[in-house]
This record gives C-alpha cells, sequence and structure tokens, in this order.
C-alpha cells in the first residue's frame, strides 16, 4: 500500500515535469523566432515605409491565420473571449509592430533590441496582476538583475533617451499584457487559435494601414527589405506565437517567459550576420550574465 501511495505521489510530479519540459522547449523555439524581428523589420522599413510594414505583416499573417482555422476547423470563441482577443491584437498584433517600426526608422536594430530583454520583467509583472501565481522573492531577484544587465548593457553601448526609446518602452510594455492576457486564454482555446484569431481581429486596422501606404514605386524597392517583411510576416507574426502562447500556456508564465531575457543577444548576432552591425564583447559578457539569471529565475519560480 505503501509502494502504491508513493507511486501515485510520484505521478503528478513527473506529469508536471515533463510540461515544464514541453513548455520551455515550445518557448525556446518562440524565442528563436522572435530573435529575428528586430533585424528584420530594420531590413524591411530600410526600403518600405513603416506603416506599410506594419499593416503588410498584420494582414498577410491574418490571412494565412484564417486558412488554418479554416483548414482545421476550430471552433469559434466565445463572447466573453472577445475581451482579451482584442487586448492581444492590441498589444502584441498592432502596438508592438506599429511602435518598434516607427522607432527603427531612426535607430539601429542593435540599438532597439536591448529593450526587448524588459519583456519578461513586464509579461511577469501582467501576469502577477492579472491573478497568476506569485512567483517568490529570489524569482524576482533573478528577473530584476536579468533586465538590469540588459539595461546597463544599453547604457553601456551609448544608449540614451530619445523619442524612439520611449516608443520601444512602451512597446514592452503592451506587448506584455499581450503575452500574458494570450497565455491565459491559450489555456482554454489552444495557443494557436489565439494568435489566429488576434489577426483576424486586427486585420480591419491593418489591411487600411497596408493599403493607404503603399510603396510609390514596388519594383524599386531592395529585394533585402520584402525579405524582412517576409520574415516579420511568416515567423514573427504567425509561427513563433504558435510556439509561444503553446509554451505559456503550458507551464508558469512568470517563468517560461524569462527565456525571453536571451532575444536581444541572439538576436545582436542576426543584427551582426545580416545588417553587418557590430556585436561588441561587452554584449558576449552580459549574455553569459543573463543566462545564468535565466536559470536562477527558472530555479526558483512560482
Amino acid at each position: 500500500m505503501t509502494h502504491s501511495l508513493t507511486k501515485s505521489a510520484a505521478a503528478p510530479q513527473t506529469h508536471a515535469k515533463t510540461h515544464q519540459g514541453e513548455a520551455w522547449l515550445y518557448a525556446g523555439l518562440a524565442v528563436l523566432a522572435f530573435s529575428g524581428s528586430l533585424p528584420a523589420t530594420r531590413l524591411a522599413v530600410m526600403g518600405l515605409p513603416p506603416l506599410f510594414v506594419t499593416g503588410a505583416r498584420g494582414a498577410c499573417a491574418a490571412i494565412l491565420g484564417g486558412l488554418c482555422l479554416l483548414a482545421l476547423r476550430a471552433p469559434k470563441p466565445s463572447r466573453s473571449d472577445l475581451g482579451p482577443l482584442l487586448v492581444v491584437a492590441g498589444g502584441a498584433v498592432i502596438g508592438f509592430p506599429l511602435l518598434t517600426a516607427l522607432a527603427l526608422q531612426s535607430v539601429p536594430a542593435s540599438h532597439s533590441i536591448v529593450f526587448t530583454g524588459l519583456l519578461p520583467l513586464a509579461t511577469a509583472g501582467w501576469a502577477t496582476c492579472l491573478g497568476e501565481k506569485r512567483p517568490s522573492p529570489p524569482f524576482w531577484l533573478f528577473s530584476g538583475l536579468g533586465a538590469i544587465s540588459i539595461l546597463g548593457f544599453a547604457l553601456h553601448e551609448g544608449v540614451s533617451a530619445s523619442p524612439a526609446d520611449a516608443l520601444l518602452v512602451v512597446a514592452v510594455l503592451i506587448c506584455g499584457l499581450g503575452y500574458a492576457v494570450g497565455a491565459r486564454l491559450g489555456r482554454r482555446l489552444g495557443g494557436w487559435q489565439v494568435i489566429c484569431w488576434a489577426l483576424l481581429l486586427a486585420l480591419p486596422v491593418m489591411a487600411p494601414l497596408m493599403l493607404t501606404n503603399l510603396p510609390p514605386h514596388p519594383a524599386l524597392v531592395p529585394v533585402g527589405a520584402w525579405l524582412g517583411l517576409g520574415y516579420v510576416t511568416l515567423f514573427s507574426m504567425l509561427i513563433g506565437f504558435f510556439f509561444w502562447y503553446r509554451g505559456l500556456a503550458l507551464g508558469d508564465i512568470a517563468s517560461v517567459g524569462q527565456l525571453q531575457l536571451l532575444q536581444p543577444f541572439l538576436g545582436l548576432v542576426l543584427a551582426a550576420c545580416v545588417l553587418h552591425e557590430t556585436v561588441s564583447a561587452a554584449a558576449l559578457i552580459v549574455m553569459t550574465l543573463v543566462m545564468a539569471c535565466v536559470l536562477g529565475a527558472r530555479r526558483f519560480s512560482a
């Protein structure tokens, strides 16, 4: 009898560990996809109007998402789901892409990437406000250290207050809200359905934005700009979110969200490779510290 009780007690723990492992795997794949977002957006706005880039990525992704919903016969969300879906659409689909595209007109991708390191802290904060399990004090310590490390790196690299920086901070705050709300909704609807429905809700905004800001001479737009737009449409707006909301829904939102602390440095590598921007030795040092913070935050999550 003791043996059977031990087995029954161990089963839920094993099940929970399996879900946590899957959550971090899905979220890790999403972070890889998201890491190319700002370099690709920078590439796109170097040859295309930023408002067109914002509208086109959302509108085209909405069409693809709608086809996915039709092909897989996904059930329609309930009326009570519309509010959270609008928050996701406003924060992750419209707000973040628009504000970052506007900011990237005047700052390089390597400048803006560091701000994405604040996303995990914003996501964890919003998740706690929405009633998720409150993480332990050591979790907040490691999470805060990771964010401070990234801000310190930004100051070291010469990031100064500017209108572009203000846009990036607001983008991070509203995107974190979209992540937290979408993750909670994903437990009921499914992660991929959340982003697909949110994209469709944003389509009435994105389609006119795209059509009223068409480039005057599309044939003269560099190929790289179209490739950047294609990347943010397919990976940043759709595929990445499939994995992201799945990972957040399976695990603890605050804990799993800490993986995004690695996104700035993966983005810096891509900025160096694609845009030929310089990556300093300080970035590599801070990346090591941030990785330690991610592991610490995971260890002391709720």
